[in-house]
């Protein structure tokens, strides 16, 4: 019998953005996105948890080594992000509304191909301390 197992690496990342839509009036964006509509944007401290579930491998005793996870994280998602106004400095979000459940699809869009085809991924980001979002795919 196969034991599935789930393994979770946190990261960190900071960013600015802003909630816009251009199609709609400068007053319309105020109204929906309040202060997340500031035209100076404004930023968060991104905490980020990836999962990764999968069968142990009998051999290493490892789902995934979470040294390689370690690195995959870093290297695609917070090296990416990290610093950045993701409105004007990343190309996602060049035509894509940065909100928290976006930034999330994104991180797993990234993440999700590079792993195993017998793993499966979640990403859970919190905004703040109270404000998260997970993406399972």
């Amino acid at each position: 019998m196969t034991k599935i197992v789930s393994v979770f690496r946190k990261a960190h990342f900071n960013a600015a953005h802003r909630l816009h839509l251009p199609e709609l009036s400068e007053d319309e964006n105020k109204e929906l996105f309040g202060k997340c509509n500031n035209p100076h944007f404004h930023g968060h401290n991104y905490n980020l948890e990836v999962k990764v579930t999968g069968p142990v491998d009998p051999k290493t005793g490892y789902v995934i080594d979470l040294k390689i996870l370690n690195t995959l994280i870093e290297d695609e998602v917070c090296e990416r992000f990290d610093h950045k106004n993701l409105n004007l400095d990343t190309e996602e979000f060049a035509n894509l509304n940065p909100t928290a459940e976006n930034i999330a699809i994104v991180i797993y869009d990234i993440l999700e191909p590079k792993l195993a085809s017998n793993l499966s991924l979640s990403v859970r980001l919190y905004e703040t301390p109270r404000n998260f979002v997970e993406y399972n795919g």
